[in-house]
């Protein structure tokens, strides 16, 4: 679909001003040319150059209707075009117009193209695509560090997956390493003495996934754990009894929701994030990650 452009004189520069113009022009929205405008214009001290964005610039008919409106102004243009052919389009057609043109996309792709060995994909809008992805990280890895280790029940409904399972499972690394690819990760420890939060039966299967290990090997992991913190080895935590007990428990809950489980014994936290991912993808395959 054609988005419709503004024609000469219409929400454009005054055309009976003598102010001089930089008609910024790109096949996206026009920001990173604007951006560069701008601070190029910042070594001048003048705040009377007027910037007129034209966005969305896609056909020889839109490098035409630039043209047009840049005629009878003291003016630039200075363009982001991804495809080189429109590139050369415009850079002609101003020429031909005696208006100078600045191209700032064209030089630094051909650069690149010099070291870099795949091709570009030409496609306008990228860069904000980018952005919006890293914003989706920053979003769910904050989203991880508010609801760890159970402390906002109310967070859980709002969990792409929600990883339950007693200490020292890998819950908070595992959500923490989910949360840099996208995903928003809740995760609630189990203990015997405290009931898990009512959210997590409210939750549709496969979104509540359950972490699980054997016995033996989480010993050996909370043993280090109060060495680690200076405390007397022979605390509860770590004992046998208590482990069992722990784990008997999680168990439980596993079957008490039907939700699936991925066993963490020996398995490095890539390795866990990444059969829980395989579980997010078969029962919500319309998440994007």
């Amino acid at each position: 679909m054609k988005r419709s452009r503004r024609r000469k004189g219409a929400d454009g520069p005054d055309l009976f001003s003598d102010r001089p113009v930089v008609y910024v022009v790109s096949d996206s929205i026009g920001e990173t040319a604007e951006l560069v405008t701008r601070a190029a214009l910042s070594q001048f001290n003048s705040g009377r150059v007027e910037i007129f964005r034209i966005p969305y610039v896609e056909d020889d008919e839109g490098i035409a209707e630039v043209i047009e409106q840049a005629e009878g102004h003291r003016c630039i243009i200075v363009y982001t075009l991804v495809m080189p052919e429109m590139r050369e389009q415009l850079a002609e057609r101003a020429r031909q117009a005696g208006i100078p043109a600045v191209d700032i996309m064209g030089p630094m792709m051909e650069a690149l193209a010099s070291i870099v060995t795949t091709q570009p994909r030409l496609q306008p809008g990228l860069v904000h695509k980018l952005d919006e992805e890293y914003f989706r990280r920053v979003e769910a890895v904050e989203f991880a560090v508010k609801y760890d280790d159970g402390r906002d029940p109310r967070g859980l409904l709002k969990a792409d997956v929600v990883l339950i399972g007693v200490s020292r499972t890998s819950k908070t690394p595992v959500s923490l390493y989910l949360a840099n690819r996208g995903i928003k990760v809740a995760n609630v420890p189990l203990v015997p003495e405290l009931s898990e939060p009512e959210e997590l039966s409210l939750l549709p299967r496969g979104r509540v996934v359950g972490l699980s290990i054997q016995d033996d090997h989480l010993g050996v992991i909370r043993t280090e754990r109060l060495r680690t913190l200076g405390l007397a080895m022979g605390a509860d935590y770590a004992e046998p009894v208590r482990i069992s007990r722990e784990l008997q428990h999680a168990q439980e809950v596993f079957r008490r929701l039907a939700c699936p489980t991925v066993d963490v014994t020996g398995r490095a936290v890539e390795e866990t994030a990444s059969k829980v991912l395989e579980i997010v993808q078969r029962y919500n395959p319309q998440l994007t990650i």
